[in-house]
């Protein structure tokens, strides 16, 4: 494998003009009820053009949520604790539980295209990457247990759909939710 190739003028002039027209017409009527005909019409490039390019809603949603997650990782690779590094793991560990439900409640509906647009869309991307550091972060505080395991464990209240049940449905507000995942948390991880 080489190195990947700079993005050209053309293609970074088009994924910005896509982005632009699913932010605008995502707005107004929300991700679900557009079109890559619609998109592609409103972005002034052909169709083909939007499908090459990010592949399904799944891939336009992850896309518009490129920026909270660099933010995201940038707080927990590089940010002050207890988010970032310095603090004790498991105190770690509960201050990305909260970010990452931040960002959810924030970006509810694209969270929940991107993870539910294709049957394994939750585990592509930058879940890798969750899971990644809350398995070191549960390898240090519990180096006896499945590190990877207790990362799914701990990710898997998290996923979009639930949340939005939790939110819309059974009516739970955030501080209940962080509270879940503090018990969570504590119940997995020693202090």
């Amino acid at each position: 494998m080489g190195a990947e190739l700079p993005e050209r003028a053309d293609a970074a002039r088009n994924r910005r003009k896509i982005l632009a027209a699913v932010r605008t017409l995502a707005a107004s009527r929300g991700l679900d009820s557009i079109s890559f005909d619609e998109v592609a019409a409103a972005a002034g490039v052909g169709v083909g053009t939007v499908y090459r390019r990010f592949g399904d809603k799944s891939g336009l949603a992850y896309a518009l949520l490129d920026d909270s997650e660099r933010a995201l990782q940038t707080a927990f690779l590089q940010g002050p604790p207890p988010l970032g590094p310095g603090a004790p793991p498991r105190e770690r560990i509960t201050a990305f539980l909260h970010a990452y439900l931040d960002r959810l409640l924030a970006e509810t509906d694209l969270l929940l295209a991107a993870e539910t647009g294709a049957p394994t869309g939750r585990h592509t991307g930058a879940y890798a990457a969750h899971r990644a550091h809350l398995a070191g972060l549960a390898a240090q505080a519990r180096p006896d247990a499945d590190a990877g395991y207790l990362a799914d464990a701990l990710l898997a209240p998290l996923a979009a759909p639930l949340i939005v049940h939790q939110t819309r449905d059974l009516g739970m507000d955030r501080d209940r939710i962080r509270s879940g995942l503090d018990t969570l948390a504590r119940a997995l991880i020693p202090g």
